[in-house]
């Protein structure tokens, strides 16, 4: 069988090499290199902690146990650290940590809560501020280094048979028996099927072939979409695990770096400005850091990233063909980094025999068919604690 998998990202990567092991003949194509869109721009928390849907919920738990067991065979240096997260609540934030984490326990999640002490402990090297009144800690959690895990997913699916090209899809077309994808030079490569895994760009190259994939599309100053991350460069903290405080949130990075994230700053964010180094936000974003630190070090030094999310319209993932006959599987998915290695598993399943895996079943495009934007959309913005 011959599939084009359109996208290099981390969803496109996985699909790509788990087809390649099953013997398919695979190309795998992206338009500007493999886990240079949203991959590139994540903040990589592996997790189902704020997923109340429960089929949504248990895709995540699965995306979890699944990383586990690819870690083992993916080559290259350690991608995946089950590190464990924290979340830290204040008094405006400490009666819905303590709601989410009595669902959480309810459905068999590992969350618990800890003393101040402890927090420290497993957090270190940060300090645990005055303000912060509850702490939780969700023992099965984790985080992903990206450009390490998507190298990790490039070599495997290349190590399998697996080609890659640098080009950009303009066209697909379904036609008698196949797809015909058309590239930006006008050539046309045809497949037997084409998984579409081309992230924030699937809506507009599923309407090209008829295929309504809604999504959240606006990426001006404060859209859902935006993201900004800081890489912190100094002080090299070592930090122990995934920490979302009040105001900010951290995860370990490569060196002993740190990546933070300030939700509530997203909204001051315009892609086509970037917020200069000096800028108010980076100031912000600096001076929240320092908070959480001893003391001791020197100002940090914070390079600054803006990133888009891809985010279907219901916020839930899309797996799955458009209709009975279609021959374009379309896949994207906010969830990214922790379903990758499921869904690379359950989609080329499903596209190299065609039987249905049953995880998959709440997530088919075909749920929209009929459906007015209004009755499913939902607001996205994430801004609070536990928020993505």
């Amino acid at each position: 069988m011959r599939i084009i998998v359109v996208g290099a990202g981390v969803l496109g990567l996985s699909v790509a090499g788990r087809l390649a092991r099953a013997g398919a003949d695979v190309l795998l194509l992206d338009r500007q290199g493999a886990g240079t869109g949203t991959s590139a721009t994540t903040f990589a928390w592996v997790n189902s902690s704020r997923k109340p849907d429960p089929a949504y919920h248990r895709l995540n738990v699965e995306g979890m146990v699944e990383h586990a067991r690819l870690a083992g065979r993916l080559p290259g240096a350690r991608a995946y650290f089950p590190s464990g997260a924290l979340q830290w609540a204040d008094a405006a934030s400490e009666r819905w940590l303590g709601e989410n984490v009595e669902r959480l326990r309810a459905l068999g999640y590992p969350a618990r809560w800890v003393t101040r002490e402890e927090a420290a402990r497993l957090a270190a090297p940060l300090r645990v501020p005055d303000g912060v009144t509850a702490l939780a800690h969700f023992p099965g959690e984790g985080y992903v280094l990206p450009d390490v895990f998507v190298r990790g997913l490039l070599t495997d699916a290349l190590g399998h048979g697996a080609a890659y090209a640098t080009a950009e899809v303009v066209a697909l077309d379904e036609v008698p028996h196949g797809v015909a994808v058309t590239l930006a030079g006008g050539e046309v490569r045809r497949a037997d099927r084409v998984v579409l895994a081309a992230g924030r760009w699937t809506h507009r190259l599923a309407a090209g072939a008829g295929i309504d994939i809604p999504m959240v599309t606006g990426t001006g100053r404060g859209a859902a979409t935006v993201g900004l991350l800081g890489y912190a460069r100094s002080p090299r903290l070592g930090l122990r695990c995934v920490v979302h405080s009040p105001g900010l949130n951290l995860r370990p990075s490569s060196g002993g770096h740190t990546v933070l994230q300030a939700l509530d700053l997203n909204a001051e964010v315009d892609p086509a400005r970037p917020p200069a180094p000096d800028a108010e936000v980076a100031r912000i974003l600096a001076g929240r850091f320092s908070a959480l630190l001893d003391g001791s070090e020197r100002g940090p030094e914070i390079d600054l990233r803006v990133g888009f999310r891809s985010l279907p319209a219901d916020g839930r993932t899309v797996a799955g063909y458009a209709s009975a006959d279609s021959r374009v599987y379309c896949l994207v998915s906010h969830s990214g980094i922790t379903l990758a290695p499921l869904l690379g598993r359950l989609v080329a399943a499903e596209v190299t025999t065609g039987e249905e895996q049953e995880l998959l079943g709440p997530f088919r495009p075909t749920r929209f068919a009929g459906a007015r934007r209004s009755e499913f959309e939902v607001d996205q913005r994430a801004t609070g604690l536990g928020e993505q």
